[in-house]
């Protein structure tokens, strides 16, 4: 199966985005912080043939746009833009982490763009002490001489370095990440709050997916956000952290795709291309 890398301007901002094509119904599904679109190739190659996935790199992460307005209501007009640009229609949204958030405000935002959301481990009370929100990358090296003293860097600050090193390339001066650690902690700072009212206010399916070892989402987080609104599926992940998508490839393809059967493909417009325009 053939993933492309596509690029686009949307409102003057570079975007880059995977596209599995195809002609079944569209899923956009939005990465977290420090992440990219690549992240959910594997997902992509899983829904093959049924779903077509579009994973954008979000502004100023991977190979898109840098700076900027970095507020959610920015990443979820982007989100919306992209939509309309591809002419998907009604899409399942998906999102991990960050794009999570920015998945469920823009299913509140603009419910006519969105046919079913899926969310990745995150909750809806983005702040100390529920979670600790930013994670602070400003003193981490800028280069290093090669991928694996790159990756060695990134070890010795506590974290798993697989993750980062998704964002890895090879610039004139040496190895590096693709996001600038000034936009990171500007768009963790932003994204502090509670957004429950989003959350309830959203409408249609909805899939919550946590990780029981998460620092993330906890379970009373995840039955409070099951109470807020209707037609919610909490489904656990035992013995998995925040990038359950990682720690179990094959189980979340699978459970993201019988939702997305059941619930997708059962909404009459889902797959039809629609006129709505972001507001």
């Amino acid at each position: 199966m053939d993933i492309t890398e596509r690029f686009t301007v949307i409102d003057g901002h570079r975007v880059a985005y995977l596209d599995s094509g195809g002609e079944g119904p569209a899923v956009l599904a939005l990465h977290g912080h420090f992440s990219r679109g690549r992240a959910f190739a594997p997902l992509a190659r899983a829904l093959s043939g049924r779903f077509r996935v579009i994973a954008p790199d979000q502004r100023a992460h991977g190979r898109s746009g840098k700076g900027g307005d970095l507020c959610p209501d920015r990443y979820v007009r982007d989100a919306a833009r992209l939509l309309e640009e591809l002419g998907t229609g009604p899409a399942a949204v998906l999102g991990h982490s960050m794009g999570g958030i920015v998945a469920y405000r823009l299913a509140s935002r603009f419910p006519e763009l969105c046919a079913a959301l899926a969310v990745i481990d995150i909750g809806t009370a983005n702040r100390e002490p529920e979670v600790r929100p930013v994670l602070d990358v400003t003193g981490w090296p800028r280069r290093a001489p090669s991928r694996e003293a790159l990756a060695a860097a990134i070890e010795e600050q506590g974290v798993p370095s697989w993750f980062f090193m998704e964002s890895a390339a090879e610039f004139d001066d040496g190895w590096g990440l693709l996001f600038e650690y000034e936009d990171m902690m500007a768009s963790q700072r932003a994204l502090i709050g509670d957004h429950m009212a989003a959350w309830a206010s959203a409408r249609g399916p909805a899939l919550l997916l946590r990780g029981t070892e998460s620092f993330m989402l906890s379970e009373a987080e995840a039955a409070r956000m099951a109470r807020a609104r209707p037609d919610v599926e909490v489904v656990p992940f035992p013995g998995c952290g925040h990038w359950l998508y990682a720690d179990a490839p094959e189980r979340f393809a699978r459970v993201v795709g019988d939702f997305l059967e059941r619930r997708l493909r059962a909404s009459p417009g889902a797959a039809d291309a629609g006129s709505a325009r972001p507001r």
